[in-house]
């Protein structure tokens, strides 16, 4: 019976602990306040993705990416990079791409960093993706295919907007400490 009772303190303590770990955001922040509910979504439309913000070393998230284009194209977005429970700065992502588009939307993009070599990489300020680099759908079951490639893998949700593309470019980002 005692032997019990200290097993369940013990896994009690352990969970507690395991649940007040996880990122809260600063209700004072328009931005922290709209990656959390990016972060909710993402995992509302695909629970797996539960496990990704989980066991990732870090992770950008950018709330909303406007993208569109008519021959030339842009996107941009503003995010939060998160470790552990601490928000350790602010990010932003640009893209200009050449090629056959038309149209636009607005979708959200999760960055997750495998290892500390990955996101220190990330941070020094100016990471860039190449157009090769591909993003995860989120879809059902769509993180389960998933895997990393050179300690990062990104994956997007579309909020809105209706866009056709066969362009060519890659994703810039600025990182700076918070």
């Amino acid at each position: 019976m005692k032997k019990s009772l200290i097993a369940l303190i013990v896994l009690s303590i352990v969970y507690v602990g395991n649940v007040s770990a996880a990122w809260q955001p600063d209700p004072d922040s328009k931005l922290e306040l709209s990656v959390a509910q990016a972060i909710l979504k993402a995992k509302q439309k695909n629970p797996a993705m539960e496990q990704w913000f989980e066991t990732a070393y870090a992770y950008a998230v950018f709330p909303k990416v406007g993208k569109g284009g008519i021959g030339i194209g842009g996107a941009h977005g503003k995010g939060l990079v998160i470790v552990g429970d601490d928000t350790v700065g602010k990010t932003s992502l640009s893209q200009v791409s050449i090629g056959l588009q038309l149209g636009g939307q607005v979708y959200s993009e999760y960055i997750m960093f495998k290892d500390e070599a990955a996101f220190v990489n990330f941070s020094r300020g100016n990471f860039e993706m190449g157009a090769q680099v591909s993003a995860v759908v989120l879809t059902a079951g769509a993180s389960a295919d998933a895997s990393y490639d050179s300690g990062v893998v990104v994956f997007t949700n579309t909020k809105g907007g209706l866009m056709f593309d066969a362009s060519v470019g890659g994703q810039k980002f600025k990182y700076k400490d918070k």
